[in-house]
C-alpha cells in the first residue's frame, strides 16, 4: 500500500500547494480520496495512471474536495474507459454528477456505481471486496463530512513447506485449499488439518481518511491501530479558537487523535495558506506524538518501503522561487549582462604615438607600484573587513548571517485570515 498526497492546500491553492487530494495505490490499483482541483494532473506528475482508479471517496462537499471531479471524469471518457468506476461520498453526489454531465453534453462510456450516505448514519461499509473493505463514519464539521478507513482483511498466514511435503502435500491446488482455512487428504487417505500447516493469519494494512473536522470519537475510532493515520492540521494551536470556529483541527488535535488510536504513522495534511512555512504545525505535533510527519505533495508514503520502493516514481518538481536571490543575480553581477561566459581582460594601456617603434623599452612599461603603495592598499582592506563584521555581529549573534525569514507573510491579493 502507498499514500502519495496529491494536494495538501486548505481551502485555497498556493504557488506550491493544491487542492486536497490523496492517492491510495494498492496491487496496481488506485483509489482516490477526495478530488480537489488539478487532482488528475497532480496523478500524472505523480506518474500514477488516471485509468487505474477503482474508487473516489469525496468526504463533504466544500467545493475545493470536489473541484477536480468532473475534469477527471471527462478525461477518462476521452480515454475511452469501459470498466465501471465507483464514487461514494455524500447524498447529492450523484445528482451533481449526472447534472455537470447534461449540461456538459459528456455521455460517458463507462458506468458509474454510487454509493450515497446519508447524514445521520453510524458506520457504514461503503465498499467490500474480498481483500479489502473501506469504513466510513461521520466526523464533526460545519457541514456533513465522512472520514474514511481502507482497511485489508487478514492475509493468509505462512505455510510449512517442510513440515506440508512430509505429510505428503506436493499439488499446488492443495497448498491453495490450506491458505484458504479448508482441509485436505492426501492420496493414502489421511486429512491434513489446515492450522497444521498455516501459520496465523497476517493482519492487513491500513489507512485513514480524516478531514475537515473538529476532534471527535469517531476520528479515533477510524484510525484505531492504523499503519498510517492521514489527519487534517489546518492551523497551529494558537489559532485553536478558529479552528474550533471553522470546523477544523489543530496540530495538537492530530496528535491527540494519534495517541488514542495508537497509530503507527501520523502524516499531517490541509495546511492554511497563512502557513509558508508547514514545520511550525509539524514541531507542535511532534512534541505530542511521534512520528508525525508533514504530507509533501507527490512524496509517496509506504507501508512496505522494502517491497514498494519505486513503485511510483515522481515525474515532476515544484519549487517556490526565492526573489531575494533571484534580484541578487540579475543586480549584483557587476554589470555583467549577456556576456557572463566571458573571459574579461583588463585592456593594454594605449601608449604615445611612435609605441610600435619603441614597444620593448623600459621608459614606456607601466611602472611597477612601490612597497609603500601596496602597504597603504593592504591597510585600507583590513580597515573596510573590520567594520563590514561590526555591522553585521548581530545577526553573528544570533547564529544566522542574515536576518530571519519571516513565516507568515501576507499577499496584496488575498486576505488568509479567512481561511
Amino acid at each position: 500500500m502507498i499514500i502519495v498526497p496529491l494536494g495538501v492546500a486548505s481551502a485555497t491553492p498556493t504557488a506550491t500547494r493544491h487542492l486536497s487530494s490523496v492517492a491510495l495505490w494498492r496491487e496496481g490499483d488506485i483509489h482516490l480520496f477526495d478530488c480537489g482541483e488539478n487532482a488528475q494532473m497532480r496523478m500524472l506528475q505523480a506518474g500514477l495512471k488516471r485509468s487505474k482508479i477503482e474508487n473516489i471517496f469525496i468526504s463533504h462537499f466544500d467545493v475545493d474536495h470536489y473541484s477536480g471531479l468532473i475534469g477527471l471524469l471527462s478525461t477518462l471518457q476521452l480515454q475511452r474507459r469501459d470498466k465501471p468506476l465507483h464514487i461514494a461520498g455524500p447524498k447529492g453526489i450523484k445528482k451533481f454528477v449526472d447534472w455537470n454531465l447534461k449540461f456538459a453534453n459528456v455521455d460517458l462510456n463507462f458506468d458509474i456505481r454510487y454509493t450515497e450516505v446519508d447524514e445521520g448514519f453510524e458506520s457504514e461499509r461503503v465498499v467490500d471486496e474480498d481483500e479489502y473493505y473501506v469504513e466510513a463514519r461521520p466526523l464533526n464539521h460545519t457541514k456533513f463530512c465522512i472520514g474514511y478507513r481502507f482497511q485489508e482483511k487478514d492475509k493468509p498466514g505462512k505455510v510449512d513447506a517442510e513440515k506440508a511435503e512430509k505429510m505428503g502435500i506436493t499439488e499446488d491446488a492443495q497448498f491453495k485449499a490450506l491458505k484458504a482455512g479448508e482441509d485436505v487428504e492426501v492420496e493414502d487417505g489421511t486429512v491434513v488439518k489446515s492450522y497444521e500447516i498455516v501459520g496465523h493469519p497476517r493482519p492487513g494494512d491500513s489507512f485513514a481518511y480524516i478531514t475537515d473536522t473538529k476532534y471527535c470519537p469517531n476520528s479515533v475510532k477510524l484510525a484505531m491501530n492504523t499503519n498510517i493515520l492521514y489527519h487534517e492540521a489546518t492551523f497551529s494551536e494558537s489559532l485553536a479558537d478558529k479552528a474550533a470556529e471553522t470546523g477544523h483541527s489543530t496540530s495538537i488535535d492530530a496528535a491527540r487523535v494519534a495517541n488514542e488510536a495508537q497509530t503507527k504513522l501520523l502524516v499531517i495534511s490541509h495546511f492554511s495558506a497563512r502557513y509558508t512555512n508547514p514545520f511550525v504545525l509539524l514541531r507542535e505535533a511532534r512534541a505530542k506524538f511521534f512520528p508525525a510527519w508533514l504530507a509533501t505533495e507527490l512524496r509517496p508514503i509506504y507501508t512496505d518501503p522494502a517491497q514498494e520502493k519505486g513503485i511510483v516514481k515522481q515525474k515532476v518538481y515544484i519549487k517556490e522561487i526565492d526573489e531575494s536571490k533571484s534580484q541578487g543575480s540579475r543586480s549584483g553581477g557587476r554589470g555583467r549582462g549577456s556576456d557572463d561566459n566571458k573571459k574579461r581582460f583588463r585592456k593594454r594601456r594605449s601608449s604615445s604615438s611612435g609605441s610600435s617603434s619603441s614597444r620593448g623599452r623600459s621608459s614606456d612599461r607601466p611602472r611597477r607600484p612601490r612597497r609603500d603603495d601596496n602597504q597603504e592598499r593592504r591597510k585600507r582592506r583590513s580597515d573596510s573587513n573590520s567594520s563590514g563584521r561590526d555591522s553585521n555581529k548581530d545577526y553573528n549573534n544570533s547564529g544566522s548571517s542574515r536576518p530571519p525569514k519571516h513565516i507568515t507573510p501576507r499577499t496584496p491579493f488575498d486576505d488568509f485570515d479567512r481561511f
